[in-house]
């Protein structure tokens, strides 16, 4: 599953900053994983809905067997259900049977000790009530109710009516009887009876449509299979179907119809991730089928059902919309969500402590489809993007990756058990080689298959394919918490002839035990050598006859550490020019930005400017100094070309930024062209650009575009209302905070903040004031609340002189309290 974790971009400042992790409560409870008394086999649904009470009413027959022993009672997960009759089905006789239940488990007396391994099937009638179910969620993947019925009364004009499930974690026995753990495996049958008008999609193969009544169709869905109980779904809703195939099995995607145009656009490229995550691993995708279908209001961002992966609405979006799309939108999630259906389908986490035998694989996988489908520096870059997530939160350096001891289940899911898992996972392919490595996850998916695997099964499997014992890599990686935390500094020996390269490990705790490459660059040429890290200090030397122009340590890339690297610039100037590496490159933007002032450092940023790299280019963009006269005047012509004519859409929106903070009226005229780019991204730069040098122009090309705005071109038509607009523009103004995501409402903070200060609106200034005083109640934890309070403030000093100031004095001591008062 591919959670949201609401990272607040934007202070009130309206310069990037990043969100702090808060930390879970700390846990001393071994969880272990959960004791099999009985096994499911086979899961029959029956299932009909009540749009107007929000109801499921089910008929559930479960086949099982007992594990291990003989036993004569079944403990079921059944949350907050009426249970209406419970019975053993034998033959043609049904039995009712004895039970108790507590709102949260359904025990169940069966009428004698059943033998270990005899299969047996009870059947339940019940009533799912998922709205009026009190269950704990998490802040990644949101309620905890299981089912969801979205817009069931048609309140909301525009909004299409659906249901969809989510069950990962221990959501699903929301709306089924169950036993709700990963280390379960079942087949399904689900019959669903719904408006004839919808369209159904469930796990397996669709069996059979047939009439259920007037306006009524009951479709039943078929995976023979087993699978987890938090794989199973269903949806229901009116979505349109695009079929693809891939080796004769069926490949679909089920959008809006309004999005049907898009379809293969967004998801076309599923059947060669398909034939390449085959290919790679060894294994055929081993599932009689693939959907995905896109859902309204989702709680996450996607998850990986068996057969029938779900996408939040991000999924789905207009021709427009789809250019400002980037890998690590999108695609890297459609990747994701596919791979798990070899890691977490095909062979799940065996409990929740062992999620990176799930998560931290499809993470992996983003950076596998990077490589291979948009080459080395695209696979490279979202690597390092995922090593900076995780390395961007310290909460995330005191949690090992399987953890034993947690609060709940829903915290595992972090930056250790995605990030920090799949760099780890790259880290093992460069330890053991590309060869070596796919043939040992062949293994152990092969070993494992349709059942449950933990960390210690990848580890055996990695040492029969290798011949290496890899207690040590796992000792350290897996059930440790932390990285490494080093200093490189370098000495050459003339007398001697040789380069010293000293590594000091700080971090707390015993020094990790690190193999990495080491290239030593002399006259052109780069020669590497191997070499291990294992002790607090290590100095490792290399024969040098004359001073190495460079000594690259990491030349492969792959560690996850964080290190100061006491290179002088133009030793990162030469990495720049003869190193391979797209994280070679960056770590020389990366210092070139610390020095402003060095000549030197002004070059290199310029040369970021042509870097064959997007990412590279972008972030020279970005970390242009344009206060610096010299760096400013050997900048601006790239900027201006870059701005026009650059291949990538990302590139062109930033230099557009970059210029309009210039406020040149020469650039006026490439402002009103790129107003015409069908990108939203590059129409919101160009606006922002154009509003210091033309306000009155920006402000009727807003009130142009407020018949077709997304994303970055909404944020750009608040703030050139909130400059330039007046009481006529706060209507569309409040419409599009209202509208928008936490980020996309603290994006407009300014905006609201400048056109609160001279409005003589006393509603508008409570409607104002009181959404900005929600938000920051709400987030407090994540934002600079002070900041907040001082822009609020500055309201009430512009409003003094105006007719409502006591109104206004009155609102922001409100909110500045409340705020204060927030936790």
């Amino acid at each position: 599953m591919q959670k949201f974790l609401f990272l607040i971009l934007w202070l009130a400042i309206g310069r990037p900053a990043l969100a702090q992790q808060v930390p879970p409560p700390a846990a001393t409870t071994y969880r272990a994983a959960a004791r099999q008394v009985n096994q499911l086999v086979h899961t029959r649904l029956a299932v009909r809905f009540d749009y107007a009470r929000r109801y499921l009413y089910g008929q559930a027959e479960l086949t099982l067997r007992p594990h291990g022993v003989a036993t004569d009672s079944l403990r079921l997960d059944a949350k907050g259900m009426v249970i209406s009759a419970v019975a053993l089905r034998q033959g043609g006789a049904t039995t009712p049977l004895k039970y108790s239940y507590n709102q949260q488990q359904l025990l169940i007396q069966l009428p004698r000790a059943i033998a270990a391994g005899q299969a047996y099937t009870v059947a339940i009638d019940y009533t799912a009530r998922p709205d009026e179910l009190d269950a704990r969620g998490s802040d990644a993947i949101g309620p905890a109710k299981g089912l969801f019925f979205i817009n069931p009364d048609s309140a909301v004009a525009g909004k299409p009516v659906q249901i969809w499930t989510q069950g990962e974690t221990e959501s699903n026995s929301a709306w089924f009887p169950t036993i709700d753990r990963p280390n379960q495996k079942t087949t399904t049958e689900i019959s669903l009876t719904v408006p004839a008008r919808y369209v159904t999609l469930s796990n397996g193969r669709l069996t059979s449509q047939t009439p259920a009544g007037p306006g009524l169709r009951t479709d039943t869905w078929r995976l023979d299979e087993p699978c987890a109980p938090y794989l199973v779904m269903l949806t229901v809703g009116d979505f349109h179907i695009s079929r693809d195939t891939w080796r004769g099995k069926e490949v679909s995607y089920y959008l809006e119809p309004r999005y049907a145009a898009q379809a293969r656009a967004i998801f076309g490229q599923t059947p060669a991730m398909l034939e390449f995550f085959s290919q790679r691993l060894g294994v055929d995708f081993p599932w009689p089928n693939y959907r995905q279908i896109v859902v309204r209001d989702y709680t996450a961002g996607a998850m990986e059902n068996a057969t029938a992966s779900l996408f939040g609405e991000q999924a789905q979006g207009s021709a427009r919309e789809l250019l400002d799309w980037e890998y690590a939108g999108t695609e890297r999630e459609i990747a994701h969500e596919l791979f798990h259906h070899w890691f977490g389908d095909y062979v799940t986490a065996e409990s929740w402590s062992n999620l990176t035998m799930n998560e931290s694989f499809a993470n992996f996988s983003e950076v596998l489809w990077a490589e291979h489908a948009h080459g080395p520096d695209a696979g490279a870059e979202h690597a390092e993007r995922s090593r900076r997530s995780y390395l961007r939160f310290a909460a995330n350096y005191t949690r090992p990756l399987v953890r034993f001891e947690y609060d709940n289940q829903e915290d595992m899911f972090d930056g250790v058990s995605y990030q920090k898992g799949g760099s780890i996972l790259n880290m093992l392919r460069a330890e053991l080689g590309e060869e070596v490595f796919f043939k040992g996850l062949q293994r152990y998916l092969t070993q494992n298959a349709f059942g449950t695997g933990e960390a210690h099964q990848l580890r055996l499997a990695l040492e029969e394919a290798s011949g290496r014992d890899l207690n040590w890599f796992f000792n350290q990686w897996y059930y440790r918490a932390g990285h490494p935390v080093v200093t490189i500094d370098y000495h050459w020996d003339a007398a001697r002839q040789r380069q010293a390269v000293v590594l000091r490990q700080t971090q707390a705790g015993a020094p990790f035990v690190l193999p990495l490459q080491v290239d030593v660059y002399a006259n052109g040429r780069a020669r590497r050598y191997p070499a291990t890290l294992r002790h607090a200090v290590d100095t490792l030397w290399f024969p040098a006859a004359t001073r190495p122009d460079l000594v690259n340590v990491d030349a492969e890339n792959v560690l996850l550490w964080q290190k100061q690297d006491h290179k002088s610039l133009a030793e990162f100037a030469y990495q720049y020019r003869h190193a391979p590496g797209y994280l070679d490159r960056r770590e020389t933007l990366a210092a070139a930005k610390a020095e402003p002032a060095n000549p030197l450092a002004r070059k290199l940023l310029v040369a970021g400017l042509a870097d064959k790299s997007p990412a590279l280019r972008q972030l020279a963009v970005e970390s242009l100094d344009l206060q610096n006269a010299p760096l400013r005047k050997a900048a601006e012509p790239l900027l201006a070309r870059l701005a026009a004519t650059d291949s990538a859409g990302t590139v062109r929106a930033a230099a557009l930024t970059a210029l309009g903070g210039l406020k040149q009226k020469r650039y006026t005229t490439l402002f009103t062209n790129a107003l015409a780019s069908q990108s939203y991204r590059e129409q919101g730069a160009a606006l922002q650009g154009l509003l210091p040098l033309a306000p009155a122009q920006a402000l009727a090309r807003a009130a142009a575009f407020e018949a077709d705005n997304k994303g970055a071109l909404t944020g750009a038509l608040v703030a050139v209302y909130g400059q330039a607009g007046g009481p006529a523009q706060w209507p569309s103004m409040l419409a599009k905070y209202d509208a928008a995501d936490p980020n996309g409402r603290f994006g407009m903070l300014d905006a609201f903040i400048n056109i609160l200060g001279r409005l003589d609106d006393a509603a508008a200034l409570e409607q104002g004031l009181t959404r900005l005083r929600d938000l920051t109640v709400k987030y407090k934890p994540y934002v600079d609340s002070e900041r907040i309070i001082g822009l609020l403030r500055q309201v009430q000093q512009r409003q003094a002189a105006r007719p409502q100031a006591a109104q206004a004095a009155a609102l922001v001591a409100q909110a500045v309290a409340a705020i204060e008062a927030a936790k």
